[in-house]
């Protein structure tokens, strides 16, 4: 029989294969066609450098002093160069402003190419950049939606170079579980190996389970992977609580026990209240009419819930039966499961963000 807190999922999306991984791509460029919204090259002179550079590339002289456009921004591009990318296929890119430009909304970007960590270019991106935002101005007077400093051009990088990796000549491959947990790496060790391709599943830790086929030399890797992604896994893992102060959401495992304990809770308040006095001088005294603020503290203190029992629970509809039963908000109840995890009865790894 499973355990309560078993869930079952597809192999493939639960750990990641050896190899089958993105590679981080970087360039520089430049945004032009803006709107009167692009870097004022007083405070970007590199902005001003760059475009110099590329009219003269493309067989135009002009000196600094005669080029002051409001149209261009420098920008960083940023993309992921998927896993087996081939030359000649299309990568979405991320456009985002490094100067003081306002908006890029309606730019194109300019042929910028993208390297890798290595250095080599392997991607050249090129496009009209759609923003996330919209900013306009009037007067003294702004509106500023979402950011309009950064943006996106969908399939806006053509791959130039590949990836030189021969996935088909590993004999090795190693399975890194997303969530490390000795339970879940022992399930799938003993799922692959009953999956009819051989004992060829070795579990090494909590968070790798490695595929052997040396003694296979006629199986291929990638169509190995094909058939045991699809294999379905009872997955394992920790009791835990995660609890978010700046929203008030707490998300609970099924794991979760708390042990019986009694609680009691009360609110202290503290107002503060400025009431405005006018304060006049007689009928023949010289001075003028003033305004004084008076202030007024008031503490109160809310009637607690007295000390309220939660029982020993056997299962998360328990523990939240009995949580609920102290009749407090959830930020309330926040406080109340730090003090009860302090006091030893929380049963799960608390998670405070």
């Amino acid at each position: 029989m499973l355990p309560a807190n078993a869930a079952t999922v597809r192999l493939k999306d639960v750990v990641v294969f050896d190899g089958v991984r993105g590679n981080d791509l970087l360039g520089y460029g430049l945004v032009v066609g803006l709107n009167g919204t692009g870097d004022s090259l007083r405070n970007a002179p590199y902005t001003e450098d760059m475009m110099v550079t590329l009219l003269e590339r493309l067989g135009v002289n002009v000196s600094s002093d005669q080029f002051r456009p409001k149209n261009v921004a420098a920008v960083m591009v940023t993309a992921v160069l998927p896993p087996f990318a081939r030359a000649g296929s299309q990568i979405d890119i991320t456009v985002s402003a490094i100067g003081d430009a306002q908006s890029l909304m309606g730019g194109t970007l300019v042929m910028t190419p993208l390297s890798a960590a290595d250095g080599d270019i392997y991607a050249v991106a090129q496009g009209s950049v759609i923003s996330g935002g919209v900013s306009a101005k009037a007067d003294n007077a702004a509106v500023v939606q979402g950011v309009p400093t950064s943006g996106s051009i969908p399939s806006g990088a053509r791959v130039e170079r590949e990836v030189d990796f021969d996935f088909s000549t590993l004999r090795n491959i190693r399975l890194a579980l997303k969530q490390p947990d000795f339970t879940t790496a022992s399930r799938i060790e003993r799922a692959v190996n009953s999956s009819g391709v051989g004992q060829i599943a070795e579990m090494v830790d909590a968070g790798t389970v490695s595929l052997d086929l040396s003694g296979s030399p006629n199986i291929n890797p990638a169509r190995l992977l094909g058939r045991i992604e699809n294999i379905m896994v009872d997955t394992d893992g920790k009791a835990r609580v995660v609890v978010d102060h700046r929203s008030g959401t707490i998300v609970m495992g099924e794991d979760v026990r708390v042990s019986r304990v009694a609680v009691s809770q009360g609110n202290l308040t503290l107002r503060v209240q400025e009431k405005p006095v006018v304060s006049q001088p007689n009928p023949f005294a010289q001075g003028e009419t003033v305004i004084i603020n008076e202030s007024a503290a008031l503490i109160t203190e809310e009637s607690g819930i007295g000390f309220a029992e939660v029982q020993g629970s056997s299962s998360l509809s328990d523990v939240v039966a009995g949580l609920n039963a102290l009749g407090v908000s959830p930020r309330d109840l926040i406080d109340i499961l730090k003090a009860i995890n302090a006091a030893g009865a929380l049963h799960a790894e608390l998670v405070v963000n």
